[in-house]
């Protein structure tokens, strides 16, 4: 068991108030999970403030209490660790408590604003056919090998992450690959973390409800590149027109891929179909089972990073070739006699639903009906939502507004957002069914054979939250519910 000394050792400590020598038993930032002989850290959050329950956690049995405000009354048993910043001191503190976890393995970053799971999932799914055993920490799940531990968020917090990573270790993972939120990186998550490559996908408007302004949020994802050390490898999508700018300043070596423009990862789409894609990649002709633009550049991506964690090109590109990427990400089944094509993904911002229907369009033979059905989802940022539908609207033969995730605001509220100021030409592309099940079983009940249904926005989730409560709710399932019904 460490003690306080040794947990602090990298820490700066503006003052300490006890005893610096006693064990510490374990690490906590709910005041509920507090036990005996922990140290409890009073995080400043986005709509708490753990100060406020520092009592609550002395009372289940904290011994160190980690903060940037000291209580007006100190306990005599306890220990106060005042720091300028606890959410960043704590990141270091659970770094030192669990060992080092990240500097034992092959840790690689991706962040972006979309495409995060699909290329961490696909690393994973690489280097556990290239024979490693592999750790996956993403917005679809956590995994150690072939065991799966459900994923609360994208990216845990410090401790939980620390602790993963410890097990993982301990597993025997050499290598791990996980998403890094815009929240994770702004909130010191993975501070205190060695990373041996950090990838970027792309950036568009998202998360604004926190970051506030979108230069806040370029600012906060080149942090994480900022942070590198020089022996790491930071990768960035040179099509994006943030893509350069996400590398200035940073460490390590600076590589780029790209479709369009000169990189050191350059890729050209041969062909793509419901097939897949064929692609040229650094002058080798690849045939790949994944589809779209969108899936190009992340295999790009992919192929950059195993190169430079030192894999054989050959090799890597002979098993991406048979990879099917991750759950909920143009996942697409097709009805057994009308044929429908239903499509369910992620795509939550509106870039990422025109990178699908864009994709969709590409993939049409002739003159098939492309219904989208898409959603919201509540207490989220609210500027996005007029610039969904219209996307929706824009690329789709109708589209059908209902119901995401909407939490603890209105259903219909959210849906007169994504309405506001609507084109006359959209209106009449539209369509309102707040039930997310009815406006499911309604688009299949529209479509044509040979039609194409996406179902946009929940992707590989099981649930729908609604004033706090998740009910199972799964978009693909329910597709495929109805096409055998349809077919019946």
């Amino acid at each position: 068991m460490k003690t306080l000394r040794n947990i602090l050792q990298e820490v700066e400590v503006l003052q300490l108030t006890g005893n610096a020598d006693q064990s510490v038993a374990g690490l906590a930032i709910d005041s509920r999970k507090v036990k005996s002989g922990f140290l409890f850290a009073a995080i400043v959050g986005w709509q708490q403030d753990g100060h406020q329950y520092i009592n609550t956690a002395i009372a289940n049995g904290a011994t160190v209490v980690l903060c940037s405000t000291l209580p007006s009354t100190l306990e005599e048993a306890v220990t106060y660790v005042l720091v300028k910043n606890t959410s960043e001191a704590l990141a270091i503190v659970a770094n030192e408590f669990f060992n080092h976890p990240s500097a034992a393995v092959k840790l690689v970053g991706v962040t972006g604003t979309n495409g995060k799971t699909t290329v961490a999932t696909l690393l994973f799914q690489l280097f556990t056919a290239l024979g490693y055993k592999c750790g996956l920490i993403s917005t679809v799940k956590n995994l150690i090998g072939d065991e799966a531990y459900t994923a609360e968020h994208t990216t845990p917090d410090a401790i939980s992450l620390n602790g993963l990573m410890r097990t993982m270790v301990d597993a025997g993972c050499t290598h791990v690959f996980m998403e890094c939120s815009s929240h994770a990186i702004h909130q010191h998550r993975i501070t205190g973390l060695h990373f041996d490559g950090a990838l970027f996908t792309n950036i568009t408007h998202d998360h604004l409800d926190y970051h506030k302004t979108f230069d806040e949020y370029i600012r906060v994802k080149k942090a994480f590149f900022d942070g590198l050390s020089a022996d790491a490898f930071a990768i960035s999508n040179a099509d994006d027109k943030r893509g350069t700018i996400m590398l200035q300043n940073c460490n390590g070596r600076r590589l780029m891929y790209a479709l369009k423009t000169a990189a050191d990862f350059k890729g050209k789409i041969v062909e793509n179909n419901l097939t897949g894609l064929i692609m040229d990649i650094n002058g080798k002709e690849v045939h790949f089972r994944m589809i779209g633009e969108f899936n190009a550049y992340n295999l790009l991506a992919v192929y950059g990073a195993a190169v430079n964690l030192g894999e054989d090109a050959d090799q890597v590109l002979a098993v991406l070739s048979n990879l099917h990427g991750a759950e909920g990400r143009f996942d697409y089944t097709v009805s057994a006699n009308e044929k429908v094509i239903g499509i369910v993904d992620y795509a939550h911002t509106p870039d990422a639903l025109l990178n699908v229907l864009a994709t969709i369009k590409k993939l049409q033979q002739g003159n098939e009906q492309v219904i989208t059905v898409v959603g919201c989802g509540g207490d989220r940022d609210k500027t996005k939502r007029p610039l969904m539908a219209a996307a929706a609207c824009e690329y789709s033969t109708k589209a059908i507004l209902t119901s995401d995730n909407p939490r603890t605001e209105d259903p219909q509220e959210i849906l007169n957002d994504m309405l506001r100021d609507m084109k006359s030409e959209h209106k009449r592309k539209c369509v309102v069914i707040a039930d997310r099940r009815e406006a499911i079983r309604t688009a299949i009940m529209l479509s044509q054979p040979g039609d194409i249904i996406l179902v946009a926005g929940k992707g590989h989730e099981k649930y729908q939250d609604i004033n706090g409560v998740k009910h199972h709710f799964d978009d693909k399932e329910e597709l495929i519910n109805n096409f055998q019904e349809l077919s019946k």
